[in-house]
Order: C-alpha cells, then sequence, then structure tokens
C-alpha cells in the first residue's frame, strides 16, 4: 500500500503466509526514501501497489514482523481480494 499526498511517501508492505501466522505480517513500512525503496521493490517484484492513504497510516504504526491487529482484518481482506482478482485476470 502507499500513500501519495503532499509530504512525504509512505508505504506498507505486508506478507502473509496462512502456514506460519495467523493473520498477514507487517513485512516493511516507512516513509521517504524507505517508502521509495519499498515501492521499487514491490515494482521489479511484479507485486501489485494499491493507494490507501488510511490503511498506511494505521499500518505505519505496526511494529515491522508484527502480525496486523483484528480490526484491520477487513480492509486488509479487501487488499487481498484485489490481489487476487489481478492474478486471476
Amino acid at each position: 500500500m502507499t500513500q501519495k499526498t503532499q509530504g512525504p511517501k509512505r508505504a506498507a508492505a505486508l506478507i502473509y503466509d496462512r502456514l506460519a501466522n495467523d493473520a498477514p505480517v507487517v513485512a516493511a513500512a516507512g516513509s521517504g526514501e524507505i517508502a521509495g525503496n519499498i515501492i521499487a521493490i514491490a515494482e521489479a517484484a511484479g507485486i501489485p501497489i494499491r493507494e490507501d492513504p488510511d490503511l498506511v497510516e494505521v499500518l505505519s504504526k505496526v511494529p515491522v514482523g508484527e502480525e496486523i491487529p483484528v480490526e484491520l482484518y477487513q480492509a486488509v481482506a479487501e487488499i487481498l481480494a484485489f490481489v487476487y482478482s489481478l492474478n486471476k485476470g
């Protein structure tokens, strides 16, 4: 997820391994140059990017390596559905 607003760019990356975790885990998060690196790595790997400033704001407060809180399940489920639909297209 990315945020394109005035000020520093922000980004967060999630990883989900249903065999290892109960919920998606924040794999990376940051602003400025770090956000640029997250986005560049995702683009190079062909990973879909979705802009959602509100979700990025909340995800950036979750420590890297931690599962997302229950309150974010619905929002992240919508993102995962978006990604799955792209993969099937």
